[in-house]
């Protein structure tokens, strides 16, 4: 070789060499120990960089290869309170520290409101309340809290309409008009509203959401029958400057989230959000003419102000606007069909404005007064069927905190204004249109005995009056029994009592050829509700922790209303069911954290929903009979990447058919619908994330010869009735079929990616 280039190589050499000497100087060891136990499989890292470790089993941690300067020190690890600290590394420094950590009970301090009306500890409420943060939502993007509760065990969103796509939330197998969804504990979302009030409110605003399932009808009144969704947004003070994150899916979704938090004064925060989403992209996969997802197009505006007072006392306003244009139907259907008989397409516009609040009076006694008013317009064509509708509900609620010694009472006064009109027979009378307007006052009283350390009791009543049904009575108990430091045994009972709105709440009496007809007067409905909950949290000696989250649910319904497709397959015949009507069952989650970054989420529920009539019981229609949940994630923290894995299996579930020609199953398989995503945090304020959803591609018509009957025939334009109105047989019509799309238990959307980023500036 060359001397000279020799030389040149050893220089280059030597000189690497001190680089990575020089880089080698420096290096962090230190021991994390609580109470002077050491600690083992702690996080530590150092912010703003790829430097990180764990501590092993004795405590001990070397971070090595540390340019000097100045670093802030992160310490986590699941049961003990987050640690911080500011650190300098000099050069060539081999520096050593101690960390103390504190022990927490409960790393899942969250805060909850929804079981009592009172802020408390999750582990104080006497109700069972289960917590979900964004977090959980950011695991399958979704454009709607609706399509995220998918993950959520025991809760299933329920699609009711394979042509408009809308639909409602089951909970414990119970149909969706027996869930109240809450935004900000105001019962704002109801009736018109029940399929749009988890759309359209920006995943990046939303503090957390609560669910409870059971009776809360006490608190809430008749519609927390079966259970309860409360969005919570964030307070101004924890909400970032900026945030936004869009979406991409393969089908041609798209999905904006946008937000900003304002400073106005000295006194006054606001928050606005704004979400856009669009699909405008006809697929039809299953080659049946038919549009396989509703075509939409929405837009949501979000604001929350919250005003500065003496002593911490709340002031707070908020308002929604949402707007929203879909339609589905056959693939040639464009606006100029809309209501008539050509081509068939469902087409609904609606526009929606809500505005609640909350004032606490500048009183010693805590005293609050909260509001909420909704405003809902509905133009809807289902065929050549229109359907126009106008909603308001006005909401006002006086409650009073009072502890006195070992009971924590809360009295509440409240007022609700329904208005409701529709071209439907809903508000026909013999002197023509005449709209739904009532007024029900209500009183509840709440009181929570601490009886001692380990027992509580929770005794409530409300009484309402309903000009309709005269006076209405729901009591509720509850018992907690902290059974170990870490275990906790929760039984509630209670009553529910709802009136019906059959068209605002049934989309299948409005869809289709079938005819709708309502037997007698229909009866409110009575229910009693029984929940047995366990809840037990597991530390081990390595650092996993676990949660098991387990109940037994009863509920038993009197003078039920539900939609009779068996009787007469060209009809949806309502009534109050003669006889009784149970829901049943097993339900438990099981949490695990492991010290090396993977996270498991597992739920199970296990019910039998059936219906009693003339001593002939059977299982109610659309419910399954098992289903499950589960979540996996693990972080790499070196690569700044996490990888989520999401997924839901359902049991058969009976399904409408039109007659015993029809070819359809009369029970649906075991399905199930898988996501994996990918998350990389290596960006300072941006996060890029990419997946597929639907990863076994599973669609509904799998095994069906059709979803949609005589889609070819929306109109029964070529079908032949008998004298009775009952289609026959004929050559071309051999199964006698109607045109019916309220076959239906699961998305169309077949596999497909989606790419996303989210910038947040704190």
């Amino acid at each position: 070789m060359n001397p000279i280039l020799n030389s040149f190589l050893t220089f280059i050499l030597v000189i690497c060499g001190c680089i990575i000497l020089s880089a080698q100087e420096s290096q962090l060891n230190g021991t994390v120990t609580e109470n002077n136990n050491p600690v083992a499989f702690a996080n530590v890292i150092l912010k703003g960089t790829l430097k990180g470790t764990a501590s092993d089993e004795n405590g001990n941690f070397t971070i090595k290869n540390l340019t000097p300067g100045n670093y802030t020190l992160s310490v986590s690890v699941l049961g003990y309170l987050p640690y911080s600290r500011k650190i300098v590394i000099k050069k060539k420094e081999t520096k050593t520290i101690s960390i103390q950590l504190k022990f927490s009970s409960e790393q899942l301090d969250e805060t909850v409101v929804t079981g009592t009306l009172k802020a408390v500890n999750r582990l104080d409420s006497p109700v069972p309340v289960e917590v979900y943060s964004p977090t959980f939502l950011k695991k399958n993007p979704t454009a709607s809290i609706f399509e995220a509760l998918q993950n959520v065990n025991g809760v299933r969103p329920q699609i009711n309409c394979n042509v408009c796509n809308t639909g409602d939330i089951h909970i414990n197998g119970l149909e969706g008009p027996y869930t109240l969804v809450l935004i900000d504990g105001m019962p704002i979302v109801s009736g018109l509203g029940t399929v749009y009030g988890l759309s359209g409110i920006p995943n990046s605003l939303i503090e957390q959401f609560e669910i409870v399932k059971g009776p809360a009808s006490s608190l809430y009144g008749s519609e927390a029958v079966g259970g309860l969704i409360n969005i919570i947004t964030k307070r101004t003070e924890d909400a970032p400057i900026f945030f936004a994150d869009g979406f991409a899916t393969g089908w041609g979704e798209y999905n904006l989230d946008i937000g900003t938090k304002l400073k106005v004064g000295k006194k006054t925060d606001a928050l606005l959000g704004v979400n856009y989403f669009n699909y405008d992209n006809p697929i039809d996969n299953n080659n049946d003419n038919f549009t396989d997802l509703t075509l939409q197009e929405r837009i949501s505006v979000f604001q929350k102000w919250n005003f500065k007072r003496k002593e911490n006392r709340i002031l707070s306003l908020a308002g929604r606007y949402f707007n929203e244009n879909r339609w589905g139907g056959e693939m040639q259907w464009t606006p100029k069909y809309r209501g008539g008989t050509d081509i068939y397409g469902e087409s609904i516009k609606t526009k929606r404005w809500e505005v609640l609040g909350k004032y606490q009076l500048p009183i010693k006694e805590k005293v609050l007064f909260s509001f909420s008013y909704n405003d809902h317009h509905q133009d809807s064509f289902y065929g050549d069927t229109p359907y126009l509708a106008d909603q308001r509900i006005g909401f006002t609620q006086l409650t009073w905190d009072k502890p006195i010694n070992k009971h924590d009472l809360l009295f509440g006064i409240s007022l609700r204004y329904n208005y409701y009109d529709d071209n439907t027979s809903a508000t026909e009378t013999n002197n023509g249109n005449n709209p739904d307007e009532i007024v029900i006052p209500s009183l509840f009283i709440q009181d929570e005995i601490k009886i001692n350390k380990e027992h509580s009791l929770l005794l409530g009543a409300r009484y309402d009056y309903d000009k309709r049904h005269g006076s209405i009575f729901t009591p509720r108990m509850a018992y907690k029994w902290k059974i170990t430091t870490n275990g906790i045994l929760r039984l509630n009972a209670g009553t529910g009592f709802r009136v019906v709105n059959l068209f605002t709440e049934e989309h299948a009496s409005l869809t289709g050829a079938r005819e709708v007809i309502i037997a007698n007067e229909l009866k409110p409905e009575q229910s009693y509700n029984t929940n047995l909950n366990y809840l037990q949290k597991f530390y081990f000696d390595n650092g996993t922790f676990a949660s098991l989250d387990a109940s037994l649910f009863y509920t038993h319904f009197k003078n039920v209303i539900l939609p009779d497709y068996d009787t007469n397959p060209n009809q949806i015949i309502y009534d109050n069911l003669n006889g009784k009507s149970v829901s049943k069952g097993v339900s438990a989650n099981l949490d695990i954290v492991f010290p090396n970054h993977l996270k498991v989420l597992l739920g199970a529920t296990l019910m039998n929903v059936s219906n009693t009539e003339n001593g002939i019981t059977e299982r109610q229609i659309l419910t399954e009979s098992y289903s499950g949940t589960w979540g996996a994630s693990y972080t790499i923290a070196p690569w700044k990447l996490t990888i989520d894995y999401t997924g839901n299996l359902y049991g058969p579930m009976r399904l409408p058919l039109l007659g015993e020609l029809d070819p359809r199953s009369e029970y649906s398989p075991v399905w199930s619908i898988q996501n994996i995503q990918f998350t990389y945090k290596g960006i300072k304020n941006i996060e890029l994330y990419a997946g597929i959803k639907n990863l076994l591609d599973w669609t509904p018509n799998r095994g069906n010869p059709f979803i949609i009957a005589r889609a070819n025939d929306p109109f029964d334009k070529e079908v032949t009735f008998n004298s009775n109105g009952d289609a026959i047989s004929t050559p071309n019509n051999p199964n006698a079929l109607t045109f019916d799309p309220t076959y239906v238990y699961g998305p169309n959307q077949g596999i497909r990616g989606f790419l996303g980023v989210r910038y947040r500036l704190d």
